[in-house]
């Protein structure tokens, strides 16, 4: 009961933003007294901090408000790409404290020497921090299964079990991406982001969660196929959207015409197939929006036009950080919904 009454109070906290205790008690239920154990233990742990007064709309003296504290604990969001590996930290009010970006050729590399390399610079910025990290997300170009990234191509890597030595979700670029860009970023909350970096992923959000499918392999939109002729691609198929409209197709393209058409192609099949709000294109699509835009919206009108009209085309303004952002927003999340591991088990239950 207590756990369940923590994420109460605490969800309120980080949806509402500051609030009484007199309207914590009022907005979740609970009695005035409970919600003030509540936010002594939230207080201490150092998830809450009570400053300023703040008045309710109630006669009397203001009370005091209760927010999100971002001087204790933090999340750590991870990144191994193709061409970087990345760290940031993001306490709980959702402000970047550090951030490391290292670049390095990551094709063909050992897994256990990459992620080594990404833990220490993990460290170094954790130390530097001076925050308690309450857990770690871990963005990969690849799709996972119970913490198995299990084909990433352009890495080489094949089955790995990830292992930094420290609690760790992992999950897929594009999906923590997707997570990023709704909880960092414009704040739609029904859209399909497209990631365009070495390879090419999507992540679909639907009311304000990600869709991942029945086996959490949705998204994979690089290996549409968008030319049946085309070119072989990493995956054994041919034609990919990836081999036409991936990072390193565009560096060697004279010209964004072909490109934008591939993407286009694929993303009309993605809209004929889960109708998205609106779309938004991130990592290296975006700086080229002004060269990709036309191509893309001439196939989408073409491809579509005739049955609805196309979906809003947008960029993120995230860049390269949608990634690990998302992964540190999922620990925040995570955190908000169970507070209780994170507060004193000697408190009297509630």
């Amino acid at each position: 009961m207590r756990a369940s009454n923590l994420a109460l109070v605490l969800g309120e906290i980080h949806r509402r933003g500051p609030l009484t205790r007199a309207a914590l008690s009022e907005l979740t239920g609970l009695t005035k007294t409970t919600c003030s154990k509540l936010v002594g233990d939230l207080v201490e742990a150092g998830l809450v901090v009570e400053s300023g007064a703040l008045r309710d709309g109630e006669r009397g003296r203001p009370g005091v408000e209760v927010r999100l504290s971002g001087d204790r604990v933090a999340a750590l969001g991870l990144e191994v790409n193709v061409d970087y590996l990345a760290v940031c930290i993001v306490d709980l009010t959702g402000r970047v404290r550090q951030r490391r970006q290292v670049h390095v050729d990551n094709r063909g590399s050992r897994p256990g020497r990459t992620l080594a390399d990404l833990r220490e610079l993990a460290e170094a910025a954790v130390a530097e921090s001076g925050l308690s990290i309450a857990g770690a997300a871990l963005a990969v170009p690849g799709p996972v299964h119970d913490g198995v990234l299990q084909h990433a191509p352009h890495l080489g890597w094949h089955d790995v079990h990830v292992d930094l030595g420290m609690p760790l979700t992992v999950d897929n670029e594009a999906n923590l991406a997707a997570l990023g860009e709704l909880w960092f970023g414009s704040g739609a909350r029904d859209f399909l982001y497209v990631s365009g970096e070495i390879g090419i992923g999507a992540g679909l959000v639907v009311d304000g969660a990600l869709f991942r499918g029945a086996y959490g392999f949705a998204g994979e939109l690089g290996h549409v196929v968008v030319y049946p002729d085309g070119p072989g691609c990493r995956c054994g198929a041919r034609g990919c959207l990836e081999v036409y409209a991936g990072q390193e197709a565009l560096q060697a393209a004279s010209s964004m015409e072909r490109a934008g058409e591939a993407l286009g192609l694929a993303l009309a099949s993605a809209v004929h197939l889960v109708d998205p709000g609106r779309i938004i294109l991130g990592g290296v699509f975006a700086p080229l929006f002004p060269q990709l835009e036309k191509p893309v919206e001439r196939v989408l009108s073409a491809r579509l036009g005739g049955m609805r009209t196309p979906p809003s085309l947008g960029v993120s303004e995230l860049g390269s950080d949608a990634a690990i952002l998302g992964a540190a927003g999922h620990v925040i999340r995570q955190v908000v919904t169970d507070p209780a591991p994170y507060t004193s088990t000697r408190s009297a239950p509630a």
